[in-house]
């Protein structure tokens, strides 16, 4: 089994409410989308390393990190590009990082759709 997998990758938090949250987000396409999965990039479980070590030891040596993050800051512009470079040397994967979901104008538009409804609820107030 060599297909693409899709990581989408969370800051993380050792707080589990919060880590919650992103898994509920996550979810939809974690159901969607064959062979994804959510991970973190620190203080929580499963690690990037981890989710990446699990695919190739299933067969796949090509993933691709969806970041959910809302813009390209320190983490995105250094320290991911750093941890997939170790991984590509320690596993043989190919591991393409994607901008951030805060860039694309689509979350923008759900932003939109999430505040239009709450105006909506709290006029009915």
């Amino acid at each position: 089994m060599s297909s693409r997998r899709i990581i989408l990758l969370a800051h993380g938090s050792s707080d589990k409410r919060w880590c919650d949250t992103f898994e509920a987000l996550a979810e939809p396409t974690l159901k969607a989308v064959p062979n994804s999965r959510i991970a973190y990039m620190e203080l929580a479980q499963p690690s990037l390393e981890a989710v990446v070590r699990d695919g190739v030891a299933a067969g796949s040596r090509e993933f691709t990190v969806v970041p959910l993050f809302l813009a390209a800051g320190r983490h995105l512009r250094k320290d991911v590009p750093a941890m997939i470079t170790a991984l590509e040397t320690s596993t043989g994967a190919n591991i393409t990082l994607s901008p951030p979901i805060g860039e694309n104008p689509l979350l923008g538009q759900a932003i939109k759709g999430v505040v239009t409804l709450q105006l909506a609820h709290s006029a009915k107030d």
